[in-house]
């Protein structure tokens, strides 16, 4: 029964596919296509970001990363987060085994939200692109808007959520 609990979500959109496939194939195979894609392209990507994930790990000081992200790095903490957001490359997902690293390591709540945030705001391509595309005053302000409310939400997490906790949090309770 507890296996049936945990693969309820995918159960419902397997039936739901099924349902789709009656109504209009096409489309159904289209979401299979689709599907398999995203996978093949996690696939690709994940291993080589695990890999990385365990070499920072052991090439990282912890004292070096509280230095800079920890609790009191003040403005430091700021821009060295958004320089490691910045030269990311990737998308969202992979940026979250590297959140997990800085944790461990001592790297405060607030730089965590603030740098997933940045992460999907302030990459290079994404910045190159929203320049070419929609101007120089629109980017400015997008990311201007965009990583003040991330640290204003990192600092509202870090009130809520202990550092210790987080790491000792299990989703699999949770699903």
């Amino acid at each position: 029964m507890t296996k049936l609990k945990r693969y309820r979500f995918f159960s419902i959109l397997l039936f739901a596919l099924l349902i789709i496939a009656f109504i209009n194939q096409s489309v159904a195979i289209e979401t299979v296509q689709i599907t398999v894609k995203s996978i093949l392209d996690m696939l690709f990507l994940l291993p080589p970001i695990f890999i990385l994930v365990g070499l920072l790990d052991q090439w990282i000081k912890k004292e070096s990363l509280i230095r800079y992200m920890g609790e009191k790095s003040g403005i430091y903490g700021i821009f060295f987060t958004l320089l490691l957001a910045t030269v990311a490359a990737g998308p969202l997902y992979i940026a979250f085994p590297i959140a997990v690293l800085l944790l461990k390591k001592g790297a405060s709540v607030r730089y965590i939200v603030f740098f997933l945030g940045a992460w999907s705001t302030v990459k290079l391509p994404v910045l190159v692109y929203e320049l070419s595309s929609l101007g120089f005053k629109f980017t400015l302000i997008h990311i201007c808007f965009g990583l003040v409310f991330y640290y204003l939400t990192g600092l509202l997490f870090e009130k809520f959520y202990d550092q210790q906790k987080l790491l000792k949090y299990d989703i699999t309770k949770e699903v």
